[in-house]
């Protein structure tokens, strides 16, 4: 008999339709993630991914189907605008709203933990600075280790690396590798296949026509799979000074055999 797997995650015939325009996005899209999974969501733009963390983390009501949480959730959107000109270390301590009290104030452990946070994504020396004058990527910095301070048992993160250069997309997916060793449930969605063949223990794939494909990343991203998906060739290629190491190459150049000459 396998090991039995706790369920932290889980959606089963989920699905949104736009209410202005009765089109469904999302269908019939069922999933289970145990706990110290890492999940990666990969699919074109427009495909829904956003709308499927908004429904997964309970931002937004499904159409059909249902979502099944065990534990506290921390949610990291694509983007944050407070109303408030807050510093990036009050950003973190909103993290710790959930353990402070509706009407308590942050205490000494509460300031150690939002600054402990921002040193763990490399993020300590922007404790001061105003959270709207940081840059995109320092932004997502101070998002996450918001999320991290929070103390969560889920991690649901909105395209994190979207303004990150090679640098930090490695501390930020290797951090969150380290929270799944740890125990901690990850959903990330992502326009770099090569963070799921890196990093993940599971991929969804979501493809245009409310098609979905879900697995570990070895089963679901082949290269016909991932050219499906992103609608162009894409190759995966053995990286022989990583053990087991694969790297998926986009073809952006048609083949030579397909190109005019005059």
């Amino acid at each position: 008999m396998g090991e039995h797997k706790e369920i932290i995650l889980g959606a089963r015939g989920l699905g949104y339709r736009l209410p202005r325009e009765q089109r469904w996005i999302l269908r019939d899209l069922s999933l289970e993630l145990a706990r110290g999974e890492l999940c990666a969501v990969l699919g074109p733009n427009g495909v829904g991914k956003s709308t499927l963390l908004r429904l997964l983390v309970g931002a937004q009501t499904p159409s059909a189907g249902q979502v099944e949480q065990r534990g506290r959730v921390g949610y990291v959107p694509q983007s944050v605008h407070p109303a408030l000109s807050l510093s990036a270390l009050e950003m973190v301590l909103l993290g710790r709203a959930g353990g402070i009290g509706l009407l308590g104030a942050p205490r000494r452990k509460d300031y150690a933990a939002a600054q402990a946070a921002l040193e763990r994504v490399e993020a300590g020396h922007l404790a001061s600075r105003p959270f709207p004058a940081l840059s995109g990527g320092e932004r997502q910095l101070v998002l996450m280790a918001r999320a991290l301070a929070a103390e969560a048992d889920i991690l649901v993160l909105d395209e994190p690396t979207a303004a990150l250069d090679w640098h930090n997309q490695a501390l930020l997916m290797g951090l969150l590798a380290e929270l799944a060793a740890q125990g901690i449930t990850v959903l990330v969605s992502t326009h770099a296949p090569q963070h799921a063949l890196d990093f993940a223990s599971q991929a969804l794939l979501l493809f245009a026509g409310e098609r979905h494909a879900f697995g570990s990343p070895g089963q679901v991203m082949d290269e016909a799979a991932l050219s499906d998906l992103y609608r162009l060739p894409v190759c995966r290629v053995p990286l022989a000074a990583v053990a087991g190491g694969v790297a998926a190459i986009p073809v952006f150049r048609p083949p030579i055999n397909e190109v005019s000459h005059p």
